[in-house]
């Protein structure tokens, strides 16, 4: 049985080093050695009937109905993943978190509810988008970072779970609810961890968390104001790819928890990846909730109580769920390139230029013929790529392109850049479309602007 020290500064400078170690040594290696990744096969958008369908309704007849750009979710597969995640972590008590951020229309979180999951904030818009979507106070976890402390009142007046992520905060919170309001704090562990750095938050040099190095500070301020602290927090980034990442932010999360007495619940943050192109790498999440399950309960039985383990996907439940259709406006040869113009950009889907994602693109108007090379781009004015290079059916005017891996921050992130409007999102349930946001008007981006006379 694994034994937990206590923790002292000295242990704590041990482990942050031999993360950093771990960091700079091991981590451009895990793809090459890592033998717990697996392999996805994309099958959620298939060809039946000679047309692209998800559960047997046509995405052209989708976008010919409804126009393009189009949000296109599949219902099935949030629930799928939901359902994959709940089985990993069946032997532990497992709360999931959903983070809102990644996908927040009502009808989502309401989806997100009937699966029985909760729900993470990182604002007070949220908390209170969620609580109209159905959600009590208690499965709510509100996650901010550099809000002012009215927000964080409001939030404790309306009843949810607090984190808190820096000790000014944290004395802030004390000096008003000292032992009357539960709390928990967010740490943070020192792993580099995740794909693009704007997406890695759990480092030495992240705005968020409270350095494991403070935690004599942190526990200055708990006993100083009685704080009744009832969970820790940690969460390294977005995309970890194994069971070790985890592993490793755990041992430093469970050394920490046993300075703490009357813990209900762990929360180890999300970040799961998932594939965005045929044979891409994914994490294992089969092999996460064995391997995290059983040091789980470990810990919970030299901590001497049977805690919950928490953790917030985002991207993990919604992702691959989601498709950005959009309508080939022109197809344009130069001497390097030959660029496929669509009615979309950045506008709609920010992540290829923010994070250099990769989202995989299919004409889905084309089901056999030659195929050819194409750099697919927006409609916005400045450089605008959505994909470079990719081989598709040939393309033509008025083709409707698909974009894979658009359920996870591509409308959430939208915004009305160049004066364009924001498009419209179906989720597809049982075999059946439903229109959940309508497309935005015109009047929609004159609504809120006031006129004056000059």
């Amino acid at each position: 049985m694994r034994k937990f020290c206590r923790v002292g500064f000295l242990n704590v400078r041990r482990i942050i080093l031999t993360r950093l170690f771990w960091q700079v040594c091991e981590q451009p290696f895990l793809f090459l050695f890592n033998p717990y990744l697996c392999r996805l096969k994309f099958n959620f958008m298939e060809i039946r009937d000679n047309q692209y369908q998800i559960q047997g309704v046509s995405l052209t007849r989708l976008a010919k109905e409804y126009g393009t750009p189009l949000y296109v979710y599949d219902g099935e597969k949030i629930l799928s993943q939901v359902k994959k995640l709940q089985d990993a972590f069946s032997s532990v008590k497992l709360r999931i978190k959903y983070a809102t951020k990644a996908l927040s229309n009502i009808n989502i979180l309401k989806l997100m509810k009937k699966a029985g999951t909760g729900v993470d904030a990182v604002s007070i818009e949220e908390v209170k988008l969620c609580m109209h979507a159905g959600f009590e106070p208690h499965e709510i976890m509100y996650t901010p970072n550099s809000v002012s402390f009215d927000e964080i009142q409001e939030a404790v007046n309306l009843g949810v779970m607090i984190n808190i992520d820096n000790i000014p905060m944290l004395e802030h919170f004390g000096t008003y609810y000292g032992n009357g309001v539960p709390v928990c704090i967010r740490l943070n562990p020192h792993i580099l961890a995740g794909g693009n750095a704007k997406i890695s938050v759990g480092h030495i040099d992240s705005k968020f968390g409270i350095s494991i190095l403070q935690l004599k500070h942190v526990h200055k301020v708990v006993e100083a104001y009685d704080l009744n602290v009832i969970g820790l927090h940690v969460h390294t980034g977005s995309d970890i790819l194994d069971a070790e990442v985890f592993l490793k932010g755990a041992e430093i999360l469970f050394d920490a928890a046993m300075e703490f007495k009357g813990l209900k619940f762990l929360d180890f943050g999300g970040g799961f990846k998932v594939a965005y192109k045929q044979g891409d790498i994914s994490t294992d999440i089969k092999e996460v909730g064995n391997k995290v399950s059983k040091a789980f309960k470990e810990f919970c039985e030299e901590y001497g109580s049977e805690l919950e383990i928490w953790f917030e996907p985002g991207k993990f439940l919604v992702s691959e769920s989601g498709y950005l259709l959009v309508k080939v406006n022109i197809v344009k040869s130069t001497p390097a390139s030959t660029f496929v113009g669509v009615d979309s950009g950045l506008n709609h889907l920010i992540r290829p230029m923010m994070y250099d994602a990769y989202h995989d693109v299919v004409n889905i108007s084309k089901l056999e013929g030659p195929e050819r090379v194409y750099t697919i781009v927006g409609y916005i004015c400045e450089t605008d790529t959505i994909a470079a290079d990719r081989k598709l059916r040939e393309v033509q005017e008025a083709d409707i392109i698909a974009i894979k891996n658009a359920g996870a921050y591509g409308f959430s992130m939208s915004s009305n850049y160049n004066s364009r409007l924001k498009p419209a999102e179906i989720l597809i349930l049982n075999g059946k479309p439903y229109l959940i946001r309508e497309r935005e008007t015109f009047e929609d981006i004159l609504r809120h602007q006031l006129e004056i006379e000059l």
